[in-house]
């Protein structure tokens, strides 16, 4: 189990630190064993390459595996246990504090957690390592920081630069520091030789890069356009004039190895001004971008958007970027030191809030495309061109909220409603909108709009109160304003209705919802929720016909428009009334199309309510064994939501029936033994078999 990707090929061996790090975490010779171990260093040493070549070799020690978690795109420090929560993966559909929920989650697991770059967030690391520690015994963190994390239990290593020989060494070729150099000019120009005569003059810039990885991998980069002699001396000169000074060094902390400014000052340096303010520019992104997004955040005259993807390219080829293949297409990013050094002169530039700001501007633009395309045929892309975005968005609210401008702050995170919603970010989205909803409290359609779209997380997170505040408050801006925000009204209303249990209330409100010409208009959430809401009511009061009915027209209207979100929750809402009415196998159907859509859109709540119905239907078909084996499937995944049947009491109640028939059905040893093979099975195999409706695996 675990995270963990591919090394990249071609990399030098760090055996004696990942010897280290295992040893302090053995306790070895003698020494306690310790539970927190932090690598610091330089910028560009390599702490990310030790920490992974140390969890791999770690990992099968761990029952439940290692995970990587990257914070150097976070910025706010009490986002990260919602971070560890979404890697791990863990999505909580209650209140609690997530801090509590993964403390919890860890506390009877034997685990490795990787934090990776938290000298920007050292403070608020300290606070979760050390709490997790405390609430976990078989937890280890293993930590990159610039700078320690200050906790009394942290053993800390210190990553050394690779060790240079010196020149006339007749084992210099297989040193680290020159075998790297090798390696990365050979992927930058293939058939790459070094005459015996330039042999010294390799040893040498190494050396003068004092065996700093980054470094020499950005010198690597220039050997495409200069020999190995002349490299050298063109870095030397630099050295020269720069001596001990930077103009960036001010802007660093710790300072920046002197190495390691100069080599990358001298990329900069020898740079096209496109490519130096391309640069400069791109490093208002977190995390990876795209061409087009590039084009669009940052280009103008002096950059002519025609130019961007070919300065992408050079900028490839240089090291400064990192090309990312991916299922959506290409995206790049960029190191942390490097990004540091863009943002040092683009401030210099006079540019770093207009280009925020126009970085915050292009992912508003694409906010409200989301929302006006959610419900629609693209929903797959759409989540998957969101998530990949997710931490620019991120980037762009905390802009947002920190320079207030009119309601931007409140207009994108409303927006945002259907990544919050549909793609599984409850908890963030409730974080966001708060503070949205916090720093501006005029009366706006923007604000009516996130009152609004606090209602689908807060059902989610079961926090009625909280509901029926935030319903109250949309009733009354209601009343300033027009048609969509009465509408906006009533639909939170009927969240609170179905919250509280009071079903009346709910088919009433859903039955004037649908009381309009939704039917004659592109259709959007608010009649699909009705619909679904009001056939929740209808099963639940046993009018099973007409919910279907209502059910029919809900299918209809989603597949008329290619929805899949809402039409899922219409299938396992139809699986419900198909079990009261003793329809089984009609019921499997059903509760496989709605796992299969929510699985997809890692949707936990619904992937449960889904596995509880296909249990349900097995057995009511005589399945006692592949009953038992969704059971464990189920609790599998409800461990991951930290509430099981998301605390629904007639889903709790029929659960509880169910084990109960399918312990009768095959007695306690088998049911056990089903049940384990569910729950041990990989969670994704196990998703995709219960949707194939293969049968279970006799354990």
């Amino acid at each position: 189990m675990g995270n963990l990707t591919e090394p990249r090929t071609g990399t030098v061996d760090r055996r004696a630190e990942v010897a280290e790090v295992e040893r302090l975490f053995d306790g070895a010779s003698g020494e306690r064993p310790t539970r927190l171990v932090t690598l610091t260093g330089v910028g560009g040493v390599g702490k990310t390459r030790v920490a992974v070549d140390a969890a791999a070799r770690l990992q099968p020690r761990f029952r439940d595996g290692a995970w990587f978690v990257e914070l150097s795109p976070l910025r706010q420090g009490d986002l990260l246990p919602l971070t560890l929560a979404e890697v791990l993966p863990l999505a909580d559909p209650t209140t609690r504090p997530m801090i509590d929920v993964v403390a919890e989650y860890l506390a009877e697991r034997e685990l490795l957690l990787v934090l990776d770059t938290c000298e920007h967030l050292t403070d608020a690391c300290a606070l979760v390592a050390e709490t997790l520690l405390k609430a976990a015994p078989g937890l280890r963190v293993l930590a990159t920081s610039r700078r320690t994390l200050g906790v009394m239990s942290e053993r800390v290593l210190t990553v050394e630069p690779l060790p240079v020989p010196e020149a006339d060494d007749a084992s210099a070729d297989t040193a680290d520091a020159v075998l790297l150099l090798t390696l990365r000019a050979t992927e930058a120009v293939p058939g790459f030789t070094v005459p015996d005569a330039d042999r010294a003059e390799l040893v040498r810039l190494c050396r003068r890069l004092d065996g700093l990885p980054l470094a020499i991998e950005l010198a690597a980069a220039r050997l495409r356009e200069l020999p190995v002699r002349e490299l050298t001396a063109r870095l030397d000169d630099r050295f020269a004039v720069l001596g001990d000074t930077d103009d960036i060094a001010s802007d660093a902390e710790p300072p920046w190895h002197q190495a390691l400014r100069t080599a990358i000052g001298w990329s900069h340096q020898l740079c096209t001004p496109a490519e130096r303010l391309l640069w400069a520019r791109l490093s208002v992104f977190a995390g990876s971008f795209d061409a087009e997004t590039a084009r669009q955040v940052c280009a103008d005259d002096h950059l002519p958007a025609h130019q961007i993807p070919a300065v992408l390219g050079s900028l490839t080829e240089k090291s400064i970027l990192i090309w990312q293949p991916t299922g959506g297409g290409e995206r790049y990013r960029m190191l942390d030191t490097l990004r540091e050094y863009g943002a040092h002169w683009l401030r210099g530039l006079g540019e770093d809030d207009t280009l925020r700001r126009r970085h915050r501007d292009h992912y508003l633009a694409l906010a409200r495309l989301g929302d006006a395309a959610w419900i629609g045929p693209n929903q797959f892309y759409w989540y998957d061109r969101m998530t990949a975005e997710h931490d620019n968005l991120r980037a762009a609210l905390e802009y947002s909220l920190a320079e207030p401008e009119g309601h931007t702050a409140l207009e994108l995170a409303g927006s945002l409603w259907f990544f919050w919603y549909g793609c599984g970010f409850l908890k963030e989205g409730r974080h966001y909108l708060d503070q949205a909803l916090a720093a501006d409290t005029t009366p706006s359609r923007a604000r009516a709009k996130a009152l609004y779209a606090c209602g689908p997380l807060l059902v989610y997170l079961g926090d009625l109160p909280a509901l029926e505040e935030r319903a109250a408050e949309c009733a009354a801006l209601a009343a300033q304003f027009g048609d969509t925000e009465r509408t906006y009204a009533t639909a939170t209303d009927l969240r609170v209705a179905s919250l509280r249990g009071d079903l009346a209330q709910g088919v009433s409100l859903a039955e004037a919802l649908l009381a309009t010409d939704w039917r004659e208009k592109p259709l959007t959430l608010i009649p699909l929720a009705a619909l679904v809401f009001g056939t929740h009511a209808l099963v639940s009061t046993g009018r099973f016909e007409e919910a279907l009915a209502r059910l029919d027209e809900l299918s209809a209207a989603c597949d008329r428009s290619g929805e899949r979100c809402m039409r899922a929750w219409g299938d396992f809402v139809r699986s419900q009334a198909e079990l009261a009415l003793g329809r089984f196998q009609e019921a499997q159907e059903h509760a496989r199309a709605a796992l299969q859509v929510k699985h997809r859109l890692r949707d936990g709540v619904g992937s449960g309510m889904a596995l509880e119905s296909l249990a349900r239907a097995a057995i009511g078909t005589g399945q006692s064994q592949h009953a038992a084996w969704l059971l464990g499937l189920a609790t599998q995944l409800w461990e991951t939501l930290g509430r099981p049947q998301a605390g629904v009491p007639a889903v709790v109640a029929a659960r509880r029936a169910c084990e109960q028939q399918t312990r009768d059905a095959l007695g306690d040893q088998a049911y056990r033994h089903a049940f384990d093979a569910g729950y041990t099975i990989d969670l994704d195999t196990g998703i995709a078999r219960a949707v194939s409706s293969a049968p279970a695996p006799r354990p």
